[in-house]
């Protein structure tokens, strides 16, 4: 179950890409690039789709919201934070790679972390992997490979969670990866998204990232 409401939706139509705010999502609204069938949430992003500001690859994604459309961000000292997910990826550009979560940080281009999914064409299996910016101003993030072996259209879970003291874990496909904030991201405002972020932009139409959540959860626990 994918709960809309806590959800706006960038989608790649128009320069820069359209949002779609909650409420109209709440409605039921539904495209070409993100359908609901039977309660679980399919998103595709075309290597052809717009950008959003300041983005080279398209993206079908949604982004933390209130219900009343509002944006949602927060600092990870006020509370227990989650996004939970159950998804599979179920097409992948020529560069094989797409990223299904972002914890991001407002008003910055250099997210705290994307969770990516990278399919080798050779072996026919794509490995999750975190990519981390220790603080918010590193260039380069840290790479870790989180779980290893997922095929296309298999099923799988995954969970980014920043607890209160300034603890990051990503459990993703049965396995689990746990590093430590810099106190530099104290202050920065975050917020989770989710959803297909194509990381490719050349090709026909008929190429691009595909994804099929089934179950999508964000929760902030109070202290």
């Amino acid at each position: 179950m994918v709960d809309l409401a806590t959800w706006n939706l960038s989608v790649p139509v128009g320069t820069p890409a359209t949002i779609i705010e909650t409420p109209k999502l709440v409605e039921g609204y539904q495209d070409n690039y993100f359908r609901t069938p039977s309660g679980a949430v399919i998103f595709w992003a075309p290597v052809t789709g717009s950008k959003t500001e300041n983005a080279i690859y398209p993206r079908t994604e949604l982004r933390e919201s209130y219900p009343d459309g509002r944006v949602r961000n927060w600092l990870y000292a006020d509370a227990d934070n989650f996004m939970r997910a159950a998804l599979s990826v179920n097409q992948v550009p020529s560069s094989g790679r797409v990223v299904i979560g972002q914890i991001h940080a407002w008003n910055s281009t250099k997210p705290m972390l994307k969770l990516e999914y990278q399919y080798e064409d050779d072996e026919k299996l794509g490995n999750v992997v975190a990519k981390f910016r220790n603080r918010p101003d590193d260039e380069d993030p840290l790479v870790v490979t989180v779980a290893e072996g997922v095929p296309l259209n298999k099923r799988f879970t995954y969970s980014l969670h920043v607890t209160p003291n300034g603890s990051l874990a990503v459990h993703a496909a049965g396995y689990r990866w746990v590093t430590r904030l810099d106190r530099s991201w104290a202050p920065k405002p975050l917020y989770y998204k989710a959803g297909m972020y194509t990381q490719d932009n050349t090709g026909y139409a008929n190429e691009g990232g595909m994804a099929t959540f089934y179950r999508l959860h964000i929760e902030h626990k109070s202290l």
